[in-house]
């Protein structure tokens, strides 16, 4: 289990919010994706938060959602990683994190309001708040949704990115087109084909006279790597080869037009918190699930297909989305009403949790 302190973003711009500075705990099992969307979350209610990891193993790791923690964590139990005082409020995600937040309702009851982010699996109960994305099928009075994953580029935060221009960015003609890059998962399969595909359209981009920023995830497989590599190829580009510090938030920060893929929901909501134009490109394979998430960000305006073949640049603008500050909202509003119910509740950044 590890456990980092941390909060620091947000909680100068949300120092009015009623939950700013409260102490908070994240739950995940230290998966970035994961991470990404409750960090996202704490960040925009200006919480101060310590994010803790869980890695259940064995017949506890099988059992969950559904399971309970493991003994050996000995939750409640003073100096364990789970112990009094409890936080005022609790934020989990993946599967992993579920035995854990519905353990902590259990012992802490209403002075810890429990949020989950994804659909839990294990009923209403399980959390105060439920949030899952809209294409989820999921409904109910403590389940709300939004079109995009939340994450942590905000518009405060992207505005801070772009006040200064790295020089190697600076350094590369307009229009500078990132390219964020995801992979084979379980839904989109990525043949040989697709990976041609994508190297035909981003050779007409260049052919355009734009540049790139290149960056892949842990899923991108070596092929669709040397497709970009060979499409780029000629142009002036910068492509991070994984080694350093992630350019990936300077990358969403001072791109004039994104191209994601389509198999990253987390990367394809954050392209869409810029504002500027994503093209979308979607290899063989799909399910309804995504092809629900896709035509919602299609319908806002934000997202299009990407062409095999760009005759020329084409700008569209649309109302950039945050669903991590949405989410914060409603959390906020529901806090407040159980403040109101409860007295004795936390209702202050100094106040003990």
């Amino acid at each position: 289990m590890q456990s980092i302190r941390t909060g620091e973003e947000g909680i100068e711009r949300s120092r009015r919010r009623p939950l700013a500075g409260v102490r908070a705990w994240t739950i995940t099992d230290g998966k970035t994706g994961m991470d990404v969307q409750a960090k996202g979350v704490a960040d925009a209610l200006g919480l101060d938060y310590v994010m803790k990891h869980v890695a259940p193993s064995g017949i506890w790791k099988a059992a969950a959602p559904w399971g309970p923690v493991p003994p050996s964590e000995r939750f409640g139990a003073p100096g364990a990683a789970f112990s009094p005082p409890w936080p005022a409020v609790a934020i989990a995600t993946g599967r992993a994190s579920i035995p854990y937040i519905r353990r902590l309702r259990s012992m802490a009851g209403p002075r810890t309001y429990c949020v989950v982010l994804q659909d839990p699996k294990t009923g209403a109960n399980t959390a105060d708040l439920i949030w899952v994305p809209e294409h989820d099928r999921r409904r109910g009075p403590n389940v709300i949704t939004t079109s995009t994953a939340p994450h942590s580029f905000s518009p405060e935060r992207l505005a801070l990115l772009r006040a200064t221009v790295p020089a190697e960015i600076a350094a590369l003609p307009s229009p500078r087109v990132a390219i964020i890059l995801g992979g084979k998962n379980g839904i989109y399969r990525f043949r040989e084909s697709d990976d041609d595909r994508f190297l035909r359209a981003l050779r007409s981009i260049g052919g355009l006279g734009a540049s790139f920023m290149v960056t892949p995830s842990r899923r991108t497989h070596q092929r669709l790597i040397r497709a970009v590599d060979a499409a780029t190829a000629g142009c002036p580009r910068i492509i991070w080869d994984g080694s350093g510090e992630n350019p990936y938030p300077q990358f969403l920060a001072h791109a004039d037009m994104l191209v994601v893929t389509a198999d990253s929901v987390n990367m394809t909501g954050e392209a869409c918190a810029t504002g500027r134009p994503v093209w979308v490109f979607e290899p063989s394979g799909g399910a309804p699930k995504f092809r629900r998430f896709h035509e919602a960000l299609r319908r806002h305006g934000a997202t299009r297909p990407l062409p095999e073949t760009l005759s020329r640049f084409e700008s569209w603008q649309y109302e950039p989305l945050d669903s991590a500050r949405t989410i914060a909202a409603e959390i906020e509003q529901r806090w407040i009403r159980r403040r109101q119910m409860l007295p004795g509740l936390v209702t202050s950044a100094s106040d003990p949790a």
